[in-house]
């Protein structure tokens, strides 16, 4: 998809004209951006803003530059887009300091990795460096915004793109008979009994109507949203008896709407009438008694599932002097003076988001910083990185990386520095294990970067430097960050594996249940390190709020686990009821009691 950037004179010509009278500089326009992409143009004014490309009241673009070619899915894009809208927001917006160019910019790094061209976004400055600009820069913000912050007509504003839709980060489920959520309107008894007889090991409902029959109306849509619960479970009929004669007499048919549920192969109920709240029930228990769900989603466990799921992070900024000072001669590239510069205008009291620097040229610093730097200063480049993945544009360009590496194969940044750290083992020094794991942590904080983390490679190199750290026994914090991590990769994979639940997948269908989520011999090597943890007792000292964080990580990573899985072995083998019930959290947390009951009572449950 080509991407190209509209380049507009808010001062129509005026500029050009009058800035060297009255700011003493040649200026060539008062310049305003949008990207171009998909027959839609992107720009940020009264918060981020989208119109049919050339269609703003800014007229004709006087400039059209390409910026090259972006292999991203729609999808992708939507989510960084949105992820944007949180720092691009309309009372956020300022003339000067955050502007549409700063929002084409961070964008069109995100699409193409590179920036749009300097003269543009340093034309602010350019202004700001005059006296007569610094004198009239309230004024100007003022007048200008009523045509930045303009509303695009009604009319020029394009329907969201057409998305595919799937289920919470991938989980999807195959039908049996290639027509999940479908009513079959069936109009002979050969066809009635080989739809029965695909059901033979599920569950089918036969809806007996007509074509004059009023009542039958009232519950067509009720009907539909059953097959579409169904979905791929249960055969959902429906026979308009006047076209089917056979069918109304082989079943003894008198009157419409008639009911009849099928369960394996045998005839369960038979009502009639248009109740639709009668139909929906019968239909949920019929369901629940083809494919009882499983027994985890039975228990009451509150206080588990009241935990939060948001992501333990580590933003806090180190003192960037002194961690370039270590760094030697590899603190003066222009790459970490530009991320430098960037970090310190973020942690700047009342500072406005500042333009990215490049990410590419970060990048490339980051992935050559172990042959470098020596192993014990190679923490200095990964603290820098750490201290950027909380700002979303910073995350979803390394998250893209990962992106585009699907179909090119190439190993991106996050994965080279991770494969490396795990590669020195318990050998790596101190600041850099803990540094690494803080920055592991900080992937969580975006929302593009979860089904990376939860797949191949990063996946196993995320388990492998945790479970090191987690059984450290010379390092508490080394210990209670790797526990944050585990929460960060466990909370993750639970809420991949509720929505799955929630969607409708049973017993029979459990071998669809694990889409998405961190491979299952990944879950049993971290919950293996955890039950050891959390099984050494006074052996080694432990604070309350790792041992708390350890329980909840067991407890999502045991419920809704497949009922003949790798992972209730595991429990099974390693006593994990026991070591669960031993815990002793202390009265740090009220709930600290309740919460180590459920998990235990789940950890004894299939």
């Amino acid at each position: 998809m080509d991407v190209q950037l509209y380049v507009y004179d808010l001062s129509q010509g005026l500029a050009r004209q009058l800035s060297r009278q009255f700011l003493g500089t040649q200026i060539d326009a008062v310049y305003h951006t949008a990207l171009v992409f998909g027959g839609v143009e992107y720009f940020f004014g009264q918060g981020i803003q989208t119109c049919y490309p050339g269609t703003t009241h800014h007229g004709a673009p006087m400039e059209i530059i390409p910026m090259g070619e972006t292999a991203l899915p729609m999808e992708i894009i939507l989510e960084y887009m949105d992820s944007l809208k949180e720092i691009y927001t309309p009372e956020s917006y300022d003339l000067f300091l955050h502007n549409c160019n700063n929002f084409s910019n961070d964008f069109a790094m995100f699409l193409v990795g590179r920036g749009i061209p300097d003269h543009i976004t340093s034309l602010p400055q350019t202004v700001l460096n005059t006296p007569f600009g610094q004198m009239l820069k309230p004024q100007l913000d003022s007048a200008m915004r009523s045509v930045t912050q303009a509303p695009v007509p009604q009319q020029n504003v394009p329907p969201q793109p057409a998305l595919s839709r799937h289920t919470p980060n991938g989980v999807s489920h195959k039908a049996s008979n290639g027509a999940a959520g479908k009513v079959h309107n069936v109009t002979s008894l050969q066809e009635v009994e080989r739809l029965l007889g695909s059901a033979i090991e599920s569950c089918a409902i036969i809806f007996f109507t007509s074509s004059t029959c009023a009542p039958c109306k009232i519950v067509y849509p009720t009907y539909d949203e059953i097959a579409a619960e169904a979905g791929s479970k249960g055969v959902i009929i429906k026979v308009d008896i006047n076209n089917a004669y056979d069918v109304s007499a082989k079943y003894g048919v008198r009157a419409t709407p008639t009911f009849m549920t099928f369960l394996r192969g045998q005839k369960q109920d038979e009502w009639s009438g248009a109740d639709s709240r009668r139909l929906w029930d019968t239909a949920k228990m019929l369901l629940d008694q083809a494919f009882p769900p499983h027994p985890h989603l039975l228990q009451n466990v509150p206080t588990l599932l009241h935990t939060s799921l948001r992501p333990i992070t580590y933003p806090k900024a180190p003192p960037l002097d002194k961690l370039t000072a270590k760094m030697g001669p590899a603190g003066h590239d222009p790459a970490v003076t530009s991320i430098v510069s960037f970090i310190k205008s973020l942690s700047a009291a009342g500072a406005i988001d500042s333009p990215l620097p490049s990410l590419p040229a970060f990048a490339a610093f980051l992935r050559s910083a172990p042959t470098t730097l020596p192993p014990e200063l190679l923490f200095t480049a990964l603290d820098l990185l750490r201290t950027t993945l909380p700002d979303p544009r910073v995350a979803g360009w390394f998250a893209e990386e990962h992106t585009a590496s699907s179909t090119t194969g190439s190993t991106t940044t996050i994965t080279h520095l991770l494969a490396h750290v795990t590669a020195l083992g318990p050998a790596a020094p101190y600041n850099l294990r803990l540094t690494t794991l803080h920055l592991a942590c900080n992937l969580f904080a975006s929302p593009l970067f979860i089904p990376h983390l939860l797949a191949a490679p990063l996946s196993s190199l995320l388990v492998n430097l945790l479970t090191t750290a987690l059984l450290d026994e010379a390092h508490a914090a080394l210990r209670a960050s790797a526990v944050a991590l585990a929460m960060n990769l466990a909370g993750a994979n639970h809420k991949v594996r509720k929505a799955a639940l929630s969607s409708g997948a049973s017993a029979a269908a459990e071998e669809e249940l694990g889409k998405g989520e961190l491979p299952e011999s990944e879950q049993v090597e971290l919950l293996a390190s955890l039950l050891e943890m959390l099984g050494r007792g006074a052996a080694v000292e432990e604070n309350d709020e790792v041992r708390w964080r350890g329980v909840v990580c067991v407890g999502w990573i045991v419920f809704g686990a497949p009922r003949e899985g790798e992972v209730r072995d595991l429990c099974e083998v390693l006593g994990a009821r026991g070591t669960v019930g031993g815990v002793k959290v202390g009265s740090g947390r009220r709930e600290a009691g309740e919460l180590v009951k459920e998990v235990e009572g789940l950890v004894g449950l299939w």
